[in-house]
């Protein structure tokens, strides 16, 4: 256990001042700062929103709109393979492996610093969204605001979901990044399947494309389950995930170079 927690604070270490690191920053704020500057610059707008008792739910429901359908498992893809790359870029994998700790601990210590990354992430993304209301009511003024109690049920249910149904793209694109120094092949792998999801959303199967499930989500919010079939694709999520990581972990421990 302890040799664990060192090798994942080395990790946690590593990934400080590279593009991931500042990607979950830019990423979780990106979105809130849009409807901040909205807020802020069309007041009259935002005070109309205010009086409104499902304020709060469409602002979470905007918020999710522009992120569940591209930025999240663009932003997902993109920083799995950055933190996965990190060896490859740096040709340390065989000055890692000369380390005092076993594969399985390189393995899953670096897995769970993208996993931390990813629950940092959807954090600051709530945030921002809490501050892109709160700070517009303070400059403006708004009584009403301060009347609209936050849903905190309901969006940590939907946060929950969203984080489960990227959890896929996270163990794929971790696979990949595994198995090829070439950082281009797992990002482009990743951009193709979110493409390829996009385009067979509506396909009777798209559920087995495991990159659809965070666009799924999204729609089946506002017009029930999008998936084909009446499918629940969260268990589809789940299983991906589970069977990507096994995967990734056994093609990892039996790979002949791994750096």
């Amino acid at each position: 256990m302890m040799s664990f927690i060192h090798s994942f604070q080395s990790e946690w270490l590593k990934k400080k001042g590279t593009l991931a690191f500042w990607l979950v920053f830019v990423g979780g704020f990106f979105i809130p700062l849009i409807f901040l500057s909205r807020g802020i610059f069309y007041p009259q707008d935002f005070l109309a929103e205010a009086k409104s008792p499902q304020f709060w739910n469409v602002l979470l429901s905007r918020c999710w709109q522009f992120m569940a359908i591209l930025l999240l498992p663009l932003g997902v893809a993109l920083a799995t393979s950055l933190i996965t790359q990190l060896e490859f870029r740096n040709n340390t994998w065989k000055q890692l492996n000369t380390t005092p700790q076993s594969l399985s601990v390189i393995f899953w210590s670096k897995f769970a610093v993208i996993i931390v990354m990813l629950l940092q992430f959807f954090i600051l993304f709530h945030i921002g969204i809490y501050l892109s209301a709160l700070i517009p009511a303070i400059v403006h003024g708004s009584a009403e605001f301060y009347q609209r109690s936050v849903p905190f049920s309901s969006a940590l249910k939907t946060a929950s979901l969203y984080f489960l149904d990227c959890l896929p793209i996270v163990a794929i694109q971790y696979l990949v990044s595994l198995q090829f120094k070439n950082f281009l092949v797992p990002l482009s792998f990743g951009i193709g399947l979110l493409l390829a999801s996009m385009i067979a959303a509506q396909w009777q199967y798209g559920y087995t494309i495991p990159y659809t499930y965070c666009l799924y989500n999204f729609f089946t919010a506002r017009q029930g389950n999008l998936a084909p079939g009446g499918v629940n694709f969260h268990y589809w999520a789940a299983g991906y995930f589970i069977g990507g990581t096994l995967l990734s972990y056994f093609l990892y421990l039996n790979k002949k170079e791994k750096g």
